[in-house]
């Protein structure tokens, strides 16, 4: 009888680390194929960038074919959808953007929760944005726009890529904490947006730093101040906004993650393989170049990025009664 009962412990022990098989297998031989990244935006665009120099540190790392796949549509709902219903093995990843964090409080139905069906992986950049003003408004700085925007409540025009994009959001903020009254108009994207601001049909736009670079330069639109904790390495004698409104901060951010439930050794892998692009020359360089800065850090405190995000970006949406177009 003894015997028989180790005999059945012995077998009971095997057949419950029989699970755990497949998972070390997979961590140790992946990538074995090619991996996919879900951007939920049109290729040409930031984030479309980002992806590509992503996938192509990652290739480079790994050893294996990352593959940029662009789903847009719905606020990138429709890409993030399609990774939480991926199977959890690394090989369909999304790119992660500050939409996300907007979404979870923009969109009242979503089939997901970000937070919870989602694995986060890595940080990969984060991108200040610029307040811009059309060069004949009569304000030069932060607190004359105030002073203007409340001596004429109404009268001032706000643009942005759409509503509940990043760009609206920062300009929300910038409402709620300066306690103006801006009127948004919104844009199908950031483009057009710059058209008629230089046109002056609009009168200020928070928008990405490397998108509005080349105007502030030629003396096409004029900066007013950046929107990040710190001053901005590609404007660095402009302020921040604040300078004058202290607790301001809205930056758009990139990372990487995963279904939930990957394993993880997968995840661990990637996060490595992404750090270790933050000292190379090359991949800093076109970081630099879309106006930001590389955003190191472990699975988890990508994750609590992502958290405060979407808890601040939150008050903002209800704030200012935002509803999903």
């Amino acid at each position: 009888m003894t015997l028989r009962r180790r005999n059945f412990l012995r077998l009971a022990a095997g057949a419950a680390t029989l699970p755990l098989a497949p998972r070390l297998v997979r961590a140790d031989t992946y990538p074995s194929r090619p991996v996919h990244v879900l951007v939920g935006f049109a290729a040409g665009g930031a984030a479309d960038t980002v992806a590509r120099v992503t996938a192509d540190l990652l290739s480079q790392r790994l050893d294996q074919q990352f593959v940029v796949d662009n789903r847009p549509g719905a606020g990138t709902n429709i890409a993030t959808e399609a990774v939480t219903q991926a199977a959890p093995d690394g090989y369909t990843l999304l790119l992660v953007t500050g939409a996300n964090a907007i979404n979870a409080t923009l969109y009242q139905h979503l089939n997901f929760d970000f937070l919870r069906d989602m694995a986060p992986v890595a940080g990969v950049i984060r991108v200040p944005q610029v307040m811009i003003v059309n060069p004949k408004f009569p304000a030069q700085t932060v607190p004359e726009f105030i002073a203007y925007a409340k001596a004429n409540p109404g009268k001032v025009n706000m643009g942005s890529g759409g509503i509940g994009s990043t760009l609206h959001v920062a300009g929300e903020l910038f409402k709620m904490m300066a306690g103006v009254n801006l009127v948004h108009v919104p844009y199908r994207g950031d483009a057009p947006a710059l058209v008629d601001l230089m046109a002056g049909q609009i009168q200020v736009i928070f928008d990405l730093t490397a998108a509005a670079l080349p105007f502030i330069k030629a003396g096409k639109l004029r900066a007013l101040a950046v929107t990040s904790a710190t001053r901005a390495k590609a404007l660095p004698d402009l302020p921040t906004i604040a300078e004058f409104l202290p607790g301001y901060e809205a930056t758009s951010f990139e990372g990487i993650a995963a279904p939930k439930g990957t394993p993880a050794e997968i995840v661990d892998k990637l996060n490595a393989a992404i750090n270790s692009g933050f000292a190379d020359l090359k991949f800093q360089a076109h970081l630099a170049e879309l106006g930001g800065e590389g955003l190191p850090g472990t699975p988890a405190q990508f994750r609590q990025l992502v958290a405060d995000e979407t808890e601040k970006w939150g008050k903002v949406v209800r704030f200012a009664n935002l509803k999903a177009e």
